[in-house]
């Protein structure tokens, strides 16, 4: 297996959060972008396979009544600020940055670095080392969890105790680097995920650590067909309740029936833009597949349009104009007529920092290779671009990999 197709793999492991790293795989994956039927039956798919679908929501066995829901005493979260911050950050000299990246209504608010570890002759594991903002100091400071994500506003953010999958959830506040609330859970958790409004945590529950390959060096590959996804809770943190639902893992085998499905281990679970329903990302088109917090099946949210593989919305925040896909170069469209109004010399587009710009992955210099890139503010016509962070080598092993967060 090719080193694209391997850093491909590793790269698509983390579909519940912004892609941080999106321009990079969509790029491959428009390099390797299935054709037909038949493409879609070879092994190609599995590197790039992103999440599950299959979600029937069973309801816990009644004799687990701990897996249905765990009573404990809620937390009070800190307000968000209001008005939030709109200012550009940058740190444009150091790689991983040390200063607060942000611009508009968005900010870096997380990132993580991974290396592989050769477990046996015939097994790697993927390891994460994470970094979290620290309003202390405005930078970045490296932790020890083995999962984080940022509630919108920074205040406060979940984390999983461990460095690989964990029972414990813990309600992290930023400003004290102190937990607020230790939840604990009947099934271990791989991924943690904040709800649009910042007052739940979506947490994919597996019996092992997914992010397992086989195989050697640069020819490591996933195992198709073994993801140990067990299912998922819907944590209330004010309330203090953590709800359990049982999930399958998405199959990995094509059939007559079943046009959809993922041969990745890690198959983690996605908001919809208004936290009322849940979303499983395939290696398929559509993207993704819609379900209520219980796990039934439903059509997509009317008139919500997503950036590929992330919970971040193409639409602005006005309503009036969608984020393009991946380019070089990309493109803005009018919501209503689908009229490109401006383009833009960016290799991805990936969220609106407001009405009028858009922070987006950039290439160094003449954009000879398009693994040598970084973030940048660009305006909706292209013609005004502001460098946000250092560029660098997307493709090498420990590039660090951001999340992006409503401030």
């Amino acid at each position: 297996m090719t080193r694209l197709l391997r850093d491909t793999l590793h790269e698509w492991a983390d579909e519940t959060r912004v892609p941080h790293d999106l321009a990079d795989r969509a790029l491959r994956r428009r390099a390797w972008k299935p054709v037909g039927m038949v493409v879609l039956a070879v092994g190609l798919v599995a590197a790039i396979a992103v999440s599950a679908v299959g979600l029937r929501g069973a309801q816990p066995a009644a004799h687990d009544p701990q897996a249905a829901m765990h009573a404990a005493t809620g937390v009070m979260l800190p307000p968000r600020p209001s008005p939030a911050p709109t200012d550009v950050r940058t740190d444009t000299e150091n790689s991983p940055p040390t200063k607060l990246i942000a611009a508009g209504r968005m900010a870096v608010s997380a990132y993580y670095t991974d290396r592989r570890e050769q477990l046996s002759d015939n097994e790697q594991r993927i390891r994460r080392t994470w970094s979290l903002y620290d309003p202390r100091t405005d930078g970045y400071e490296e932790t020890q969890w083995a999962w984080v994500d940022v509630a919108p506003g920074l205040q406060v953010a979940a984390v999983l105790e461990g460095d690989l999958i964990s029972k414990r959830l813990g309600i992290l506040d930023m400003n004290t680097r102190q937990i607020l609330k230790w939840i604990d859970l009947e099934h271990p958790v791989g991924s943690v995920a904040w709800s649009p409004d910042g007052t739940k945590v979506l947490a994919t529950a597996y019996s092992s650590y997914p992010d397992i390959l086989e195989g050697k060096g640069s020819q490591a590959a996933s195992r198709p067909g073994t993801s140990p996804r067990t299912g998922y809770y819907i944590v209330d943190v004010e309330a203090g309740t953590a709800d359990y639902h049982e999930l399958p893992p998405m199959t990995d085998q094509m059939s007559p029936d079943q046009k959809i499905f993922n041969m990745n281990g890690r198959q983690d679970l996605g908001w919809s833009l208004d936290g009322t329903m849940l979303w499983a990302p395939t290696a398929t088109t559509p993207d993704r597949v819609f379900y209520t917090l219980d796990g039934e099946q439903r059509e997509a949210p009317e008139g919500d349009r997503y950036v590929d593989y992330s919970r971040i919305s193409a639409t602005s925040p006005n309503g009036r104009l969608v984020l393009g896909p991946d380019g070089l170069p990309t493109k803005v469209t009018d919501a209503a007529t689908g009229q490109v109004v401006g383009q833009q010399r960016v290799l991805q587009l990936q969220a609106w920092a407001d009405d009028d710009n858009i922070i987006a992955l950039g290439c160094a210099g003449a954009c000879k290779s398009e693994f040598n890139n970084g973030l940048v503010l660009v305006s909706v016509d292209g013609k005004r671009m502001t460098q946000l962070g250092t560029n660098r080598d997307s493709n090498k092993d420990g590039a660090w990999r951001w999340v992006l967060t409503p401030r």
